[in-house]
């Protein structure tokens, strides 16, 4: 049987991983735009920004991981963490060069990799167990796309070629993410089982790069390697994302394309956690592989707004139902008590490899792009659908890797 959760629990994992993620779509998808739009960046500048950012989120994640679970505390790291992530992020509205944004951004990540992916992943967790994992990694795997619906439709307001736009942006994403933390002050509860640690900081800071404990979890490093080559063929083109449907496509209502795939595709992954717990990691993984190379395939040959849509659906729920999956079998497969010593591994996986890699290839695949001449006489690149094969070709990849895993494969 499922092992029932509080409705405070669920309540405190709403709105810490609502805000949380509506937070990182505006720096993973709209920091791009911005310093697109405003400082005419190159792809090579946004390649730089999103590589550095992911370097700083994996080095926080497993400095700050090790630190709550020595001190056995999550709920001071999730909630400070959250109020200075908001005042970091209010401070773009003053950042005036894409020099500046990038450090800034590398700031940022910092406080919000400190409350999100080491304190808040650590602490869901310390609060599930094996019998509900599905359950909660499917609801916490639909908020990315829900807080990219939230962000597309309270973007939609705003003229996104004027400066004042973004101030105004900045100080409703920062202010509303000062709030949440403020609000986990009084919200949230730690676990239980969570006691602080007596070993030594640097025992605990390096746990889970030792290869003795690489050795006892041969499946947990599997599948975070695996993970990472998912992240990479979704970070060749997410960087982009925007920037393709509204320059190269044509498309300036591309928020009522990308809003209904969004909601669809988000309905579709939280009964996908549930089928997560029944039908285990290699079955769904499969699934979400193949609604994710048909979005691929659709949308590298659709320029029309309907099939556009359809790939998009089918792409979008091919990521979310893929990342639930990744996320609930490696939560299952992290050791006890270790929750904390196991994000930076985790961030290596999910963030580091694919921020560095993804991008990279990006940027040589638009290098030659198509170029446009803007109203002010300035020229920006047009992201083109070779974004679209490469993602695929990196799939192709990944469904070798678990074909052999699954061969191999021991309990």
């Amino acid at each position: 049987m499922s092992t029932k959760m509080s409705s405070r629990f669920w309540v405190s994992m709403l709105v810490f991983g609502m805000m949380g993620q509506v937070a990182w779509v505006v720096e993973n998808m709209y920091f791009n735009v911005f310093i697109y739009k405003m400082f005419n960046a190159t792809a090579g500048d946004i390649s730089l920004m999103v590589m550095a950012s992911a370097v700083m989120a994996a080095l926080t994640t497993i400095v700050m991981g090790a630190v709550s679970d020595r001190m056995g505390r999550r709920k001071a790291f999730m909630t400070w963490g959250y109020i200075i992530w908001g005042i970091s992020i209010v401070s773009f509205a003053y950042i005036k060069s894409v020099a500046l944004t990038i450090v800034m951004d590398c700031v940022m990540t910092f406080f919000g990799s400190t409350a999100n992916d080491a304190a808040y992943n650590a602490w869901l967790t310390d609060m599930g167990d094996s019998s509900n994992r599905g359950r909660i990694e499917g609801l916490n795997s639909m908020m990315p796309l829900v807080a990219i619906l939230i962000v597309f439709g309270g973007f939609m307001g705003f003229d996104l070629d004027t400066h004042s736009s973004w101030v105004t942006i900045y100080y409703i994403i920062g202010i509303a993410t000062i709030g949440i933390g403020i609000l986990g002050l009084f919200l949230i509860d730690e676990s239980p089982n969570l006691t602080p640690s007596s070993e030594p900081f640097k025992t605990a800071l390096l746990y889970g790069f030792r290869p003795s404990v690489m050795k006892r979890n041969p499946k947990l490093y599997k599948t975070l390697g695996m993970f990472a080559v998912f992240g990479i063929s979704i970070q060749i083109f997410m960087s982009y994302l925007i920037i393709y449907y509204e320059k190269t496509l044509g498309l300036s209502n591309y928020v009522v394309v990308l809003a209904p795939a969004i909601v669809i595709a988000a309905i579709a992954t939280a009964f996908f956690g549930r089928l997560y717990d029944r039908k285990g990691f290699f079955f769904c993984t499969g699934i979400a592989l193949t609604f994710l190379c048909i979005g691929y395939v659709v949308l590298y040959i659709a320029t029309d707004i309907l099939p556009v849509f359809l790939g998009s659906l089918c792409m979008m729920s091919g990521y979310l139902m893929g990342m639930s999956v990744f996320g609930a079998q490696i939560r299952d497969l992290i050791p006890e008590g270790r929750a904390g010593q196991f994000q930076g591994a985790r961030i290596i996986g999910q963030v580091l490899i694919p921020g560095m890699i993804g991008p990279a290839i990006g940027a040589v695949i638009l290098q030659d792009a198509p170029t446009i001449i803007n109203a002010d006489g300035t020229v920006s690149f047009l992201p083109n659908a070779d974004i679209w094969s490469y993602s695929l070709w990196i799939i192709f990849l990944l469904i070798v890797m678990l074909f052999l895993a699954k061969r191999i494969w021991r309990d």
